[in-house]
């Protein structure tokens, strides 16, 4: 089909729920993408931080084909040798013991909250506050969006669950204010993604674990877009040395295909009773496949260490277009290849500039630049990116 023909049908059929751009995506490689018109583009989006391993890496193509070919899906009453695989590297790289799979971010953040509460529960019957950020992002399902810290997420939605409430996100005065017995959970991005890129510091993180451990309450972080190295580290958490009780994962660590989940320590891994949680495709010997293939392949390339080394790069480079645009350029913050710009004016106009220059970026928040490339960017293709934005900045 040609552009015009496949975004009709598209506008026809699919629910309007999401702002596209006028560009159909054809196919990729590395850190590039084509449209289905023959252009070129340096992808610094990667499905907003999902494609860790770029576009068509042959380590996970193989495993996904490989796997097809045997058997796609199986239902969790039975075993299968992938699943033991990946969630032993899971559980290896997020620091924990225990790994349950879902299928998206959402299911993931569900999971911990429902977790949350059940634990609450055996603590006492009025255990049940969950306290997240102003500014967070946390899902779109009933109980992920009323954990999310931004109201126009939540209206139209209401009544929405009970007992959530929200604290301004680096301020440990106002969550020690509410802290009390009652409360069941503490959930947090370690750095917030979607409200603009917003990195606390590492004193805060160990003050809020105190905090919890002092009310007997859980500290969940959110790493659906933090986590698989995205920030120097397998997980953001790993820069402050402050362990959560729960992780949440999802986005890059399929390497594109959609699967996520949860971890968490040996203390909790019966709190959940047979039955008490599950899902018909999560752990899908699919969706192992792609993890298994994507957390070795992060491993043997090390593009742990790798993501650090752009990202300061990338950071110097995104600097100096501060130093240039003074007026215009209010901050740049971020770790690793989890980068924010954030403008002094809406930032959309910026993401029209670079599409038109063939360089793909996100803005969020309303005027912050989001830069989330696959992790096996190479500094040539950050120049273009930054070159990109270059100017777009200068048409400002």
């Amino acid at each position: 089909m040609d552009k015009k023909t496949v975004i009709e049908q598209t506008e026809k059929y699919y629910l309007p729920v999401f702002g596209r751009n006028q560009m159909v995506i054809d196919h990729g490689q590395g850190c590039h993408v084509w449209d289905n018109e023959g252009n070129e583009y340096v992808d610094c989006f990667a499905g907003i931080a999902v494609n860790s391993l770029g576009y068509n890496h042959p380590a996970l193509v193989k495993a996904i084909t490989e796997q097809a070919q045997k058997v796609m899906h199986c239902s969790n009453l039975y075993y299968t040798e992938i699943q033991a695989k990946a969630v032993r590297v899971t559980a290896d790289a997020t620091g924990m013991d225990r790994v349950f799979y879902a299928n998206c971010g959402a299911e993931a953040n569900e999971g911990a909250l429902k977790l949350a509460r059940k634990y609450g529960k055996q603590k006492s019957s009025g255990k049940f506050r969950i306290i997240t950020a102003w500014h967070s992002f946390h899902g779109r399902t009933m109980a992920t969006v009323t954990a999310t810290g931004q109201h126009h997420y939540q209206e139209g939605y209401e009544p929405l669950p009970a007992g959530y409430e929200y604290v301004e996100y680096g301020d440990i005065a106002a969550l020690e204010a509410i802290m009390a017995d009652n409360v069941c959970a503490v959930m947090l991005e370690p750095i917030q993604g979607e409200g603009g890129v917003h990195v606390p510091s590492d004193e805060y993180l160990q003050q809020v674990r105190v905090l919890c451990d002092k009310y007997d309450a859980l500290l969940i972080f959110d790493e659906v877009q933090t986590g698989v190295g995205r920030t120097g580290k397998w997980f953001a958490y790993m820069h402050s040395g402050v362990k959560p009780d729960i992780i949440t994962f999802a986005k890059g660590i399929g390497g594109g295909f959609p699967v996520a989940g949860f971890a968490v320590p040996e203390r909790l891994a019966h709190v959940f009773a047979p039955g008490d949680h599950g899902g018909t495709f999560g752990g899908n010997p699919l969706a192992c496949a792609a993890v298994y293939a994507t957390l070795t392949t992060i491993k043997s390339e090390n593009l742990v260490d790798k993501a650090a080394a752009k990202g300061a790069y990338f950071m110097d480079e995104l600097k100096k277009l501060q130093k240039k645009y003074p007026e215009k350029v209010i901050d740049v913050r971020g770790r690793g290849l989890m980068l924010g710009v954030e403008l002094n004016q809406p930032g959309q106009a910026v993401v029209t500039h670079c599409l038109a220059n063939k360089v793909i970026i996100n803005c969020t928040a309303g005027n912050v630049i989001r830069l989330v490339p696959p992790l096996i960017i190479t500094n040539e293709e950050i120049d273009i990116v930054v070159a990109a934005l270059d100017k777009a900045l200068a048409a400002l």
